[in-house]
């Protein structure tokens, strides 16, 4: 597989496509396939895996840190998240440190903020530049942030730093679409895609029996379940991190990154499942 990038505000490069681990970690009864299903995807030249704290109170972190054992650290691309409650003073410091002892390296290539809690956003910032500078992150960023969250950000001394939001976005979420992700366009913040592959909701049944998306899919002999991948990444600011628990569903994730769809199958598959054409409350799970 090629790796597709976008473009940060810095000029790095940031990968277009990863592997998410929430509920990674949890079943000791699963967790060799987890890991298959991690090193599968390195192998095929996924190098993003994004984590976080929460997930499995620090399972996961150490699920990854597992499956990227051996592997070279200039070839990955780890993603983890610290809580709220974490988020300011002395507390932040302490729960990076201790991700970073999780997964067994000594720097994450993106942090972030998982969703806003009771420390003022300038704190933060205040906190994950100094990390940076540390060298224990290269890049910050936010998880679950609406247009007024944002804005306030951007407000803040070195606000302008954040590097991404990730939020929950799928054909049947599409409430982004509105404000937020056109906002996000205009400061240069790529969106990164959680439950893209509709894992969280309950449209999930509703999407994969839709006539319209199954006649799309069949035309370019993919699944449902592939196509939801293919018009997530038709979007060049959209990183999307389904999540990653079996090596075949990797595999299968990875060759729905082949597929473009037409701008008319596009259109069709967009009508089937319209965005909302006001503001609507930022989906989260």
């Amino acid at each position: 597989m090629e790796e597709k990038y976008i473009t940060l505000w810095d000029q790095s490069q940031f990968p277009k496509f990863g592997m998410g681990t929430w509920f990674l970690g949890e079943n000791q009864s699963t967790r060799q396939a987890e890991i298959e299903a991690l090193r599968t995807g390195l192998k095929e030249g996924v190098s993003m895996i994004d984590t976080a704290e929460m997930y499995g109170d620090g399972r996961s972190e150490k699920l990854v840190g597992e499956a990227i054992s051996g592997v070279s650290r200039d070839s990955l691309y780890l993603v983890s998240k610290v809580l709220p409650s974490n988020a300011g003073g002395s507390r932040l410091e302490k729960s990076l440190d201790a991700s970073l002892k999780r997964l067994g390296v000594d720097h994450l290539d993106m942090y972030l903020y998982h969703w806003r809690g009771s420390y003022a956003l300038e704190e933060t910032v205040d906190k994950m530049e100094e990390m940076v500078k540390k060298g224990k992150i290269l890049h910050w960023g936010v998880s679950n942030f609406d247009t007024d969250d944002m804005e306030e950000l951007l407000s803040v001394p070195n606000g302008n730093h954040c590097s991404v939001n990730q939020v929950l976005y799928h054909l049947g979420s599409r409430g982004i679409e509105y404000d937020l992700l056109p906002f996000l366009k205009k400061q240069n913040i790529p969106v990164m895609a959680y439950c893209p592959l509709a894992q969280g909701g309950s449209l999930r049944n509703q999407l994969l029996s839709n006539p319209v998306l199954k006649e799309v899919a069949e035309k370019y002999g993919i699944s449902v379940m592939q196509l939801l991948l293919v018009f997530v990444m038709q979007d060049e600011f959209v990183a999307p991190i389904p999540r990653s628990g079996n090596p075949d569903h990797v595999m299968q994730n990875i060759k729905a990154l082949e597929v473009e769809l037409s701008e008319e199958d596009y259109k069709k598959v967009s009508n089937a499942f319209p965005a909302p054409n006001h503001k609507t409350y930022l989906d989260v799970v």
